[in-house]
């Protein structure tokens, strides 16, 4: 019996959902973090004994009545909605003071609704609506850092169409992807791809193919239109042959190439051993010269001497 007067309520409150004009304000929340959606009664002499608060999604209503409720000044969740179980909270210490502002736990991308906070009041033994107010809940999360992909090539040739990629994911709501040219050439539609992850958070990728030019700039960002937010890659001038990601600039033009550096080595050590092999020569032929110069004196002494 108890449950079907609570049906009779539900389908009471779904059709007062139609004719009672409803004051409404909007919160934006990270996915993860807790959202207040705010619900002051503003009456005097306020007796939750004689009140029935309930917090229900306005926009889906037949397939969740109901997400929080005060029932006379206890909480009553018979009715609850499984996927928030354990995820919602009123501010215990307010209640008498009419704020029965709900505290949404651990948001997620599809905690993204129109709440209605209705509050009722015992009048003549019957229970009527006495304020209804709504909160459109906006969730947002940030997307990770794009990365750029472009050809392994370090010169492409003119006109050879190159690919570029641009990869982001964990963020929501969708993005927008934009292709930028420091050139001021036109880029092509670029295609995109974009999955939403079990957890609800979007990953996106977007592909490019243009025609190389001599003087080439291109970089992409992502945009998350709720948080404001634009995450841009570094451009892509040039790439090593082997390096697939653009994170990191391109090295100063002015530094000295491994190879120049390498033959200037060597050409400075076989100059060293060439040196060296002269110097080790003429100090043999000298010793040489001065062992056949005493040779030569001692013979012309032992000729000199009498006999």
């Amino acid at each position: 019996m108890a449950r079907a007067s609570s049906g009779v309520l539900l389908l009471f409150l779904y059709v007062l959902r139609t004719v009672i004009a409803v004051e409404e304000n909007e919160v934006t929340s990270i996915v993860g973090n807790t959202a207040e959606l705010h619900c002051i009664y503003s009456k005097e002499n306020i007796d939750l004994s004689q009140l029935r608060i309930y917090w229900q999604i306005a926009d889906d209503l037949k397939t969740c009545p109901v997400v929080h409720a005060l029932i006379l000044g206890e909480d009553n969740q018979s009715d609850q909605c499984n996927n928030f179980k354990d995820r919602t909270r009123l501010l215990k210490d307010k209640l008498e003071d009419g704020d029965f502002s709900l505290l949404l736990l651990n948001i997620t991308p599809r905690d993204e609704h129109t709440y209605r906070c209705i509050v009722q009041k015992k009048m003549d033994k019957v229970f009527k609506v006495d304020y209804d107010t709504a909160v459109v809940l906006r969730v947002a999360a940030n997307y990770s850092q794009p990365v750029l992909h472009g050809p392994t090539e370090s010169r492409p040739n003119i006109e050879e169409e190159i690919t570029f990629t641009c990869k982001s994911s964990g963020g929501y709501p969708e993005p927008k992807v934009y292709w930028t040219n420091e050139d001021n050439i036109s880029l092509p539609e670029p295609n995109m791809t974009v999955i939403q992850d079990p957890d609800g958070t979007y990953s996106v990728f977007s592909t490019l193919k243009i025609k190389s030019t001599s003087k080439m700039k291109i970089g992409c960002s992502i945009e998350n239109r709720v948080l404001q937010q634009n995450l841009t890659t570094p451009n892509f001038e040039k790439i090593n042959q082997n390096q697939k990601e653009i994170n990191e600039p391109d090295p100063s033009p002015n530094k000295p190439d491994a190879k120049v550096i390498s033959i200037v080595i060597i050409g400075t050590l076989i100059a060293a051993l060439v040196g060296l092999t002269c110097l080790l020569w003429k100090r043999k032929s000298w010793r040489q010269a001065s062992y056949t110069d005493v040779q030569q004196n001692e013979e012309g002494t032992q000729r000199d001497a009498p006999v």
